[in-house]
């Protein structure tokens, strides 16, 4: 089960407002999106923070101060980029060029839009998505080349323990409540097209080509050049030359 994780019951987003300018953000998201496994250059050994106990999916703290910094970079582009209005093009690329990881530069959605953390999710070049686009990138988000997304769609790394004894929230010695959990990564390969509604649950990968079928709710892998559909998703078909639409203009096959 994936449930999104941000709870207010934190109680660090308040000092973080005034702690933490946007500058400073972006340089913390810029840390985040390191290579996995790569070594820290000051201490020479890897490192074991909750950023990096988030990345590798082990269990991690996420009231720790840098993670919500993130959250809270990511809820300001996301927030600035929603009030943006039709005829301003460019300045929505330029929010989703701060938002992501990397994205290509022919790159397009319509909003509202919500992330975790906007810089563990990386994009391909004449991706889109349509209205309601959610992403909870707590673990690695990679999405390929000419990619369509339909309205609602959501995109959820986060996992929580099953057992609620593991799943409870607990007492900082600081004072403050929080609980464990981790993430697993999603991997959706080039032209993918995920019709409305569709859920992608937690270490997912979609092949090349893929339809998923609106209203699916995706919790296993999905093979390239298939039709899937359902809740869970399961293949219908095998998508071949039957399905090849003939384009304006495109002389007829003899």
């Amino acid at each position: 089960m994936t449930i999104h994780h941000d709870k207010m019951a934190y109680g660090k987003l308040d000092p973080l407002q005034e702690e933490f300018s946007l500058d400073r953000l972006n340089a913390m998201a810029e840390e985040l999106n390191i290579p996995e496994g790569e070594e820290n250059p000051d201490a020479g050994t890897k490192m074991h923070s909750e950023r990096e106990k988030m990345l590798a999916g082990e269990l991690y703290d996420p009231s720790d101060p840098e993670l919500t910094a993130l959250r809270v970079r990511a809820r300001k582009l996301a927030r600035a980029y929603n009030d943006t209005d039709e005829d301003e093009p460019e300045k929505r690329r330029a929010l989703l060029r701060e938002l992501f990881g990397s994205c290509g530069e022919n790159i397009a959605c319509e909003p509202p839009l919500r992330f975790d953390y906007g810089v563990n999710t990386t994009v391909g070049e004449h991706f889109f998505a349509n209205f309601n686009l959610v992403i909870l990138d707590c673990g690695r988000v990679t999405i390929g080349e000419q990619c369509f997304f339909g309205p609602n769609v959501t995109i959820a790394t986060p996992v929580h323990p099953l057992l609620a004894c593991d799943r409870k929230m607990r007492h900082a010695p600081d004072g403050h409540w929080f609980d464990f959990e981790y993430a697993k990564p999603i991997t959706i390969g080039n032209g993918v097209w995920l019709a409305s509604n569709v859920v992608v649950c937690g270490g997912v990968t979609i092949g090349d080509g893929a339809v998923i079928g609106a209203g699916s709710v995706v919790t296993r892998d999905i093979p390239p050049r298939v039709f899937a559909a359902g809740s869970p998703c399961r293949v219908i078909r095998p998508l071949t030359d039957g399905d090849k639409m003939r384009l304006p203009n495109e002389p007829e096959e003899d």
